[in-house]
């Protein structure tokens, strides 16, 4: 697979486990429910009921970020209605393709799934000259599970109170701050770049594998800034640890209506709000098609998982088949001409 060294438009450098295009991961894998003995291998495969075995779940990011805490949620639901046995397989790296050739090459009979993610399905592969995957061409969209708007975190050290100020310090130290995400062509990336390029500015890259990684290197001041969605820094804005600055969404966000928008603090138009969905292989029967978007629309309106949901910061948002489908074709000229407008160059 051949990997961009970096993006023409934004220096780079690397720290912890390297940038997110470069690094192979080994995958992690774990067992979050065991619902039912495993199945016996049936013969003839279009005899077996569904699901036959178990189910693997792939996830493209590391242990103990966001994503993969939801998913484990999602799995043990999941494994509940189906009665049956998900595992899932932490692959992260490469802004999420590692996960996604991986869940692309599976057979298509519903007992891999892919947590697909905006990242994985759409900015990364518009940042490649040879992308690994046609997301359209070769997945199969069962549902999207939620939406999150990313928020702006600063180290206490950075003396800026408001977006304003920010932009008038990185503006006096061109080249000297620097900002984590999880990997060239991340939703984070993505972000930050689009900011950078809106205002003009000439802060650093630092990609991170997780974004626990991330978390413990900005607390401790090894990087200025991020942004990242969920909860998992607000917790270390209660305690002085970072200060939150923004939020990339058009409209505050429910869960925190104390922070500003990046509309509303000087940098208008600004709307970027990540999406995660639930994905296979192409070709994917369509009565498992069906069954899967029944049984995760449930999950999703469960008052539990919607309550979990809430304390990430995070919106459910269950969807047919169809509609996902229309939301990744939506995606891919918007982002193009997006990242085009930024300076970004396929490589």
């Amino acid at each position: 697979m051949n990997v961009p060294r970096r993006l023409r438009s934004t220096s780079m450098r690397t720290r912890g486990a390297g940038p997110g295009l470069a690094a192979a991961a080994v995958p992690a894998t774990a067992i979050v429910c065991m619902a039912g003995a495993f199945a016996p291998a049936a013969t003839a495969q279009s005899a077996e009921p569904y699901p036959s075995r178990v189910v693997r779940l792939i996830v493209p990011r590391a242990p103990g970020g966001l994503v993969d805490v939801v998913a484990r949620v999602y799995a043990q639901n999941l494994a509940e209605r189906l009665g049956q046995s998900v595992v899932v397989d932490n692959r992260p790296g490469a802004g999420g393709t590692l996960a996604g050739e991986a869940a692309m090459r599976a057979t298509p009979d519903g007992h891999t799934l892919f947590v697909a993610t905006q990242d994985s399905q759409v900015l990364t592969p518009l940042l490649r000259a040879r992308p690994p995957y046609d997301a359209l061409r070769d997945f199969t969209q069962i549902s999207l599970l939620f939406t999150t708007p990313l928020y702006l975190f600063v180290h206490p050290s950075i003396p800026a109170q408001n977006v304003r100020e920010l932009v008038a310090l990185a503006r006096a130290r061109p080249g000297k701050l620097t900002y984590a995400s999880l990997g060239v062509g991340s939703t984070q990336h993505l972000a930050a770049e689009l900011f950078k390029s809106r205002l003009g500015l000439d802060i650093v890259h630092i990609p991170y594998k997780s974004t626990s990684q991330a978390l413990v290197e900005q607390q401790t001041g090894q990087v200025d800034l991020n942004f990242t969605g969920g909860t998992s820094h607000f917790p270390f804005v209660a305690t002085g640890k970072l200060r939150v600055l923004a939020s990339t969404g058009l409209k505050r966000s429910q869960l925190h209506p104390g922070v500003p928008t990046l509309d509303e603090s000087g940098v208008p138009g600004f709307d970027m709000e990540p999406w995660y969905g639930l994905s296979g292989p192409a070709r994917l029967p369509a009565a498992i098609i069906a069954r899967l978007n029944r049984e995760t629309t449930a999950i999703l309106q469960m008052p539990s998982v919607r309550d979990r949901f809430a304390a990430d910061g995070l919106e459910p948002r269950p969807t047919t088949p169809p509609q996902f489908d229309a939301r990744i074709r939506a995606d891919l000229p918007l982002w193009s001409k997006t990242m085009r407008e930024a300076g970004f160059k396929p490589e």
